[in-house]
């Protein structure tokens, strides 16, 4: 029997190096031609048969639930949560491990563009190594010392992690996509009172369990104006 696939989509960030662009619209609405970030995101979450998707808020919450209101319905079930107070990364899929129960969970960062197929990181998970309990895709970046690099055996583990530092020692990058099964969160939930950001925190608990799937389709951080335009000529190729 096929397990059930559910998705955590995090979009509760400020986005604040767009602003001025994110002082009334929240980064996860942002458009890249004409069409919301969140919106490529639920279509390719659909592609796959997702289940459920959650959708964590915060910043402009309202502007989000008016916009998952009004777009049109299918088959797939969308839960929003609201956070008063940011919980992190991690701190929402724990404090939501009761939505995720008895399913494949495949969390993504909402403020990032591909053109990747998400079922081929579905399909890498099942033949991951079986000591492996995270599939994470990673990608080539020309800006390492913005992203979180890993380095990976042979067998394409990763054996360290390394966020954001200045001299990062290569160019191979967490695309913040990972796929689990909800028996993690029950390890993560005995260590919840010290976990906030997935890659801080959990990441560096997990290495030489991480497999890791590499994509050489486009990937771009929506984070600053330079990459919106960016995105805005390649994906207007794709769509």
């Amino acid at each position: 029997m096929t397990k059930k696939i559910k998705a955590l989509l995090l979009s509760a960030g400020l986005g604040t190096r767009l602003r001025p662009l994110t002082l009334e619209k929240p980064k996860c609405l942002v458009e890249i031609n004409k069409k919301p970030i969140m919106d490529y995101w639920l279509d390719s979450l659909e592609k796959i048969d997702c289940d459920t998707t959650v959708i964590n808020t915060h910043y402009l919450h309202k502007k989000v639930s008016d916009f998952l209101k009004n777009r049109k319905t299918k088959k797939m079930k969308i839960k929003e949560i609201y956070e008063e107070k940011l919980l992190g990364t991690a701190g929402t899929l724990i404090n939501n491990k009761e939505l995720f129960k008895d399913c494949r969970i495949i969390m993504i960062h909402a403020d990032n563009m591909t053109n990747f197929d998400l079922s081929r990181l579905l399909k890498a998970h099942e033949k991951k190594p079986k000591n492996c309990l995270i599939t994470m895709l990673t990608f080539q970046t020309d800006s390492p010392q913005n992203c979180g690099i890993v380095e990976r055996n042979k067998d394409m583990i990763v054996q360290k992690f390394f966020e954001k530092v200045a001299n990062p020692p290569g160019n191979i990058a967490n695309g913040a996509i990972y796929v689990f099964e909800s028996n993690l969160l029950e390890q993560l939930s005995e260590r919840s009172s010290n976990l906030y950001d997935f890659s801080k925190d959990v990441i560096p608990l997990f290495l030489g369990k991480i497999f890791s799937y590499h994509t050489k389709d486009e990937f771009i951080d929506i984070g600053t104006y330079k990459n919106l335009a960016k995105a805005e000529m390649i994906f207007k190729q794709n769509h």
